[in-house]
């Protein structure tokens, strides 16, 4: 989405979307009163979280240049101001270790992070590599580090966390070759950590989600070993800009409708790249994937990606689920910590890439 979504006017629409889950009795129903541009409120929680990153100072990232979006609060820095006023620790997870490594991309190398369950001992741990988000611009493995670190916790699973090129120092299609690297030299490397390297799915949140369905196919077509599970987060998935939840969300914040043309400026080369299958992932061939769980927030400019996305992967005989939780924004699924949304989308989740991994 580049102009044509910026351009995108802010009518409101009322959607119903595919959801796996009603509205919770807590969650304030969609207001007239709600702000312009946005069609529903945030639970209690998860705005108790937007409010901290905007007192922490964080701007709309269309209103910034790329060195700023990159150095302004993240939704990481606003989760720990708010486990702060609670009386939270801020410390890492002790239940998890990690250890930072580099993997081949691209004439270079670029960081990848192994999360391990504290005490686990021996071989053929199940494996997970997980992209992270920021529209292939901004964030890293430390701004994406909860979802990978409560991965391994609650899967008792190495989970690998990929750094990989963004734009607009590296465009389109830059950050596809380094996650296929990345997949492949997981593969040669898992044992050496305890794990097994055939016992392996595939995550991914926003661009991360987008991402993962692209190792997945990449592995199919190459001949690699395949994931048993793939799960997107909010992924980046449909190009058409018209679809409801872009329309509906042209003032959510972290992420709103004009957000994704600034990032689709500085991540593809033109216009045209939307296009590609690669990101227009409804018109890509999906037959022969692993099955599929999509997670979806409800005030997401992203959330109709996941139901154009899930109506593809059917159409395409791939076994595909999928959740909206109500009342959750984008970035909502990392912050099981302070959001109840996030721990039982969390919980969802990672049962089924549980069951996949037997």
């Amino acid at each position: 989405m580049l102009a044509t979504s910026v351009a995108l006017a802010a009518t409101l629409t009322a959607c119903a979307p595919g959801r796996g889950m009603g509205m919770k009795p807590s969650a304030p129903p969609p207001s007239a009163m709600a702000p312009m541009g946005m069609t529903a409120r945030p639970d209690a929680d998860m705005q108790a979280v937007l409010d901290a990153q905007s007192a922490l100072g964080a701007k709309p990232i269309e209103t910034l240049t790329v060195e700023q979006a990159r150095a302004q609060p993240s939704p990481a820095d606003a989760v720990n101001r708010v486990k702060m006023i609670m009386g939270m620790s801020t410390a890492p997870d002790a239940g998890v270790t990690t250890v930072d490594l580099t993997y081949p991309t691209g004439g270079t190398t670029q960081p990848i992070r192994v999360y391990k369950p504290a005490g686990a001992m021996g071989a053929n741990l199940p494996v997970v590599v997980y992209y992270h988000g920021g529209g292939w611009v901004i964030a890293n493995l430390d701004v994406y580090d909860a979802t990978p670190r409560s991965m391994a916790k609650n899967l008792n699973a190495i989970v690998v966390s990929v750094e990989y090129r963004k734009g607009p120092e590296n465009r389109f299609p830059a950050f596809y070759e380094d996650a296929n690297n990345a997949w492949k030299w997981v593969q040669e490397n898992a044992a050496s950590w305890g794990g097994d390297p055939k016992n392996i799915a595939i995550a991914g949140e926003s661009a991360g989600g987008n991402l993962a369905l692209n190792v997945a196919i990449a592995a199919r077509d190459g001949g690699w070993t395949q994931p048993k599970a793939i799960l997107a987060v909010y992924p980046i998935a449909d190009a058409n800009p018209q679809l409801p939840s872009k329309v509906e969300n042209m003032a959510s914040l972290p992420l709103r409708t004009p957000t994704l043309g600034w990032f689709g400026q500085y991540a593809l080369r033109s216009p045209a790249d939307q296009n590609d299958p690669r990101y227009n992932l409804v018109a890509a061939d999906l037959r022969g994937l692993a099955p599929v769980t999509i997670v979806n927030a409800q005030i997401d400019p992203l959330r109709s990606d996941g139901e154009t996305l899930m109506t593809a992967l059917r159409r395409a005989g791939v076994p595909v689920e999928r959740r909206v939780w109500d009342g959750s924004v984008h970035e909502f699924f990392s912050m099981a910590d302070v959001v109840s949304d996030a721990r039982e989308a969390q919980a969802w989740s990672f049962g089924r890439l549980r069951m996949a991994l037997r």
